[in-house]
């Protein structure tokens, strides 16, 4: 008897190894003790948010007793957080930005779900740089959406093919979707990257009646190191769709605030904002968070103390150099994504279980042969797994 259907069957087996490294863990904690395990396989924001969140939740606790202080909203998000989102967002993307180009979604998750509902027909095609977040794929299938990686180059730091990427479009491809900084890799796009990628969807754009959009998904975009910088995409084509949260920058991961916004010149936009709201209502959201909508927008201009991420990257980064790993430093996000000693991820996360090391082998996100560590854990724990990353290793090369 089959209880789900075949796509969704499909969908559960692609994303079951970060399932499967997440039940590993708790098998492990309880079998050895929380703190005998250095558990790397989840991205969940752990530093606190701005010293500021106690004083806004508060406001917002007093205001909350009175009439409609917790009701429904407009599907699109409160209209005064929409403006204060479209000043932040001009700021940030170096393009002018009104609350009307802006819809508050519930998380990034749910704002790539409400467009792709929007815009994508059966059979249409999301191209997107491999490796990638493994949920893009049900994302855009649940519409009947078709996600086409096109494998990255490692040793350019992880730089996407753009000849591949050029030549994998066809009638059926809707969109391309980039993440920077990019999860699992920590790459961060180039300006003239992004440009690149976004002349071809111009061109592309001058035979179409349906348009190829350039989605540029931001959740890490406040997580750059060694004075790297994210450059803005909105500027660079009038079929850019920016996509964000503040799951990371704040440590609101569990309040679920995220953002879609339609350039301010796009061809019909209009159509394509008053789409998104309807999707996003109709789909189940009905409205963002109203405590994280009021929120986000007293803290647009905080973040987390990103220097405490800075720390744990380079002390990542010395365990694994240390260790004898091979990988490509991060420039953002928090993630490393090292290449496996001989080739074969499921040997090393096998070597590294044995050790009380969780990590998510490559294959995972479209690309075996590394695996992805989070460093969304403590300096301790990171410092802890030093000698057993040094034995995994070891192990995979006796064979």
């Amino acid at each position: 008897m089959q209880t789900v259907t075949d796509q969704i069957k499909k969908s559960m087996e692609g994303s079951s190894w970060i399932r499967k490294m997440f039940e590993k863990g708790i098998e492990l904690k309880k079998q050895y003790g929380t703190d005998a395990v250095c558990d790397f396989s989840l991205g969940n924001p752990d530093v606190p948010p701005p010293a500021a969140t106690q004083a806004v939740l508060e406001k917002i606790a007093a205001d909350a007793v009175k009439p409609l202080g917790l009701g429904y909203c407009p599907n699109a998000g409160i209209p005064a957080v929409r403006e204060a989102m479209a000043g932040y967002i001009t700021k940030q993307q170096n393009l002018a930005v009104k609350g009307g180009n802006v819809i508050l979604t519930v998380g990034a998750a749910g704002a790539l779900v409400s467009f792709f509902r929007a815009v994508i027909d059966p059979g249409d095609e999301v191209i997107c740089p491999a490796p990638y977040f493994v949920e893009y794929a049900s994302y855009c299938g649940h519409f009947g959406g078709v996600l086409k990686p096109i494998a990255s180059k490692p040793d350019e730091g992880f730089r996407p093919d753009f000849d591949a990427m050029e030549k994998a479009i066809t009638p059926k491809t809707r969109a391309i979707l980039v993440n920077s900084p990019n999860n699992p890799t920590g790459c961060i796009y180039a300006a003239e990257d992004m440009k690149r990628l976004a002349d071809i969807v111009n061109k592309v754009n001058e035979t179409r009646e349906r348009p190829l959009f350039l989605l540029s998904d931001e959740p890490y975009r406040a997580f750059a190191y060694d004075g790297a910088v994210v450059p803005p995409v909105l500027p660079l084509t009038p079929y850019a769709v920016v996509l964000g949260s503040f799951s990371k920058t704040l440590s609101l991961a569990g309040e679920r605030i995220g953002y879609v916004v339609i350039h301010p010149d796009m061809p019909d936009g209009a159509t394509l904002v008053n789409a998104v709201t309807l999707t996003n209502r109709t789909l189940g959201f009905v409205n963002a968070p109203v405590i994280g909508q009021k929120l986000a927008a007293a803290l647009l201009d905080a973040t987390v103390d990103l220097d405490i991420y800075d720390r744990r990257r380079k002390l990542m980064a010395k365990v694994l150099t240390e260790a004898g790993v091979e990988f490509v430093m991060p420039r953002g996000a928090f993630y490393f994504f090292p290449k496996a000693p001989g080739g074969d991820d499921l040997k090393f996360v096998d070597a590294l279980q044995k050790e009380l090391i969780l990590v998510v082998p490559g294959r995972g996100f479209g690309m075996a042969g590394h695996v992805r560590l989070s460093c969304s854990v403590d300096e301790a724990i990171i410092a802890r797994s030093a000698e057993g990353f040094k034995r995994a290793v070891q192990a995979c090369r006796l064979g």
